[in-house]
């Protein structure tokens, strides 16, 4: 079978998702945090009881997901962020649950996933937490996820921002949203999500990830100093993990080496 190749020019802002959804802005008036009690008993029924066991199954039966060192991951009893390569719709959007479980796992998302019409509420009782488009908004973005923080539950980010679908290398990324566990002095887990080959050619490349050790940051250096020192360590680590890749499912070529 021919494998098919992307071209790309600028691995910071080219994105090849292929969902077409029309992005509506969140507005002034978005709550970031719901505490009603009915919001949280939905919120952890939907989680536990319905999500977790539908990702478990569709992630194993679908994706052959193996995970990494996940044993790391319970040497911190509290609060703490993930970082990953975004390479997958329904795995990046789910593994985050199945990597911290049985703590709650929430993921911070683009407003395309509060756009789909009927789903805003669904997806937000499910723990994502919308990238703000205004001023007003970003304080609230950041009271949730400092709350959440709190809550010893997990957040995590793709610093990546637009998914390149089975890209098996790392892109670059900057040290901006290191800023928030460099700030509340919380430790990071970086992870890779690399592929591997299938008996079964119909399925899709195996998935397998691979969990770093707790990073902590070094709150006697300045905030630009931790949360940059956090983005290499994590970017490090990503980088190595990358090179376990067994397959090229999708190969991509920069412009200017098309010829």
């Amino acid at each position: 079978m021919k494998k098919r190749i992307i071209y790309y020019s600028d691995e910071l802002n080219d994105d090849f998702s292929t969902p077409d959804i029309n992005t509506k802005p969140l507005g002034e008036d978005f709550r970031f945090i719901r505490g009603s009690l009915i919001w949280r008993a939905c919120s952890f029924l939907l989680y536990y009881i319905a999500a977790i066991p539908l990702v478990f199954i569709i992630n194993k039966a679908v994706y052959g997901l193996k995970i990494n060192n996940r044993k790391a991951l319970k040497k911190v009893s509290g609060g703490f962020f993930l970082y990953g390569n975004h390479t997958q719709y329904f795995t990046d959007a789910t593994c985050q649950a199945l990597l911290c479980f049985p703590k709650r796992a929430y993921i911070i998302a683009g407003a395309d996933a509060f756009s789909i019409k009927g789903l805003r509420c669904i997806v937000q009782l499910l723990g994502a937490i919308a990238l703000p488009d205004t001023i007003k908004g970003m304080k609230g973005f950041v009271r949730a996820i400092n709350k959440r923080i709190d809550q010893n539950a997990a957040v995590a980010i793709y610093p990546e921002a637009h998914i390149w679908p089975y890209y098996t290398g790392i892109r670059p990324f900057g040290a901006a949203s290191f800023q928030y566990p460099a700030k509340k002095g919380v430790p990071v887990f970086a992870y890779t999500i690399t592929y591997r080959k299938r008996l079964i050619k119909l399925l899709p490349p195996a998935i397998t990830i691979y969990v770093s050790d707790p990073i902590y940051p070094d709150m006697s250096k300045s905030l630009k100093e931790r949360k940059t020192e956090l983005r290499n360590k994590a970017y490090d680590f990503m980088c190595s993990m990358a090179e376990k890749n067994q397959l090229e499912h999708i190969r991509y070529i920069k412009v200017r080496d098309k010829d």
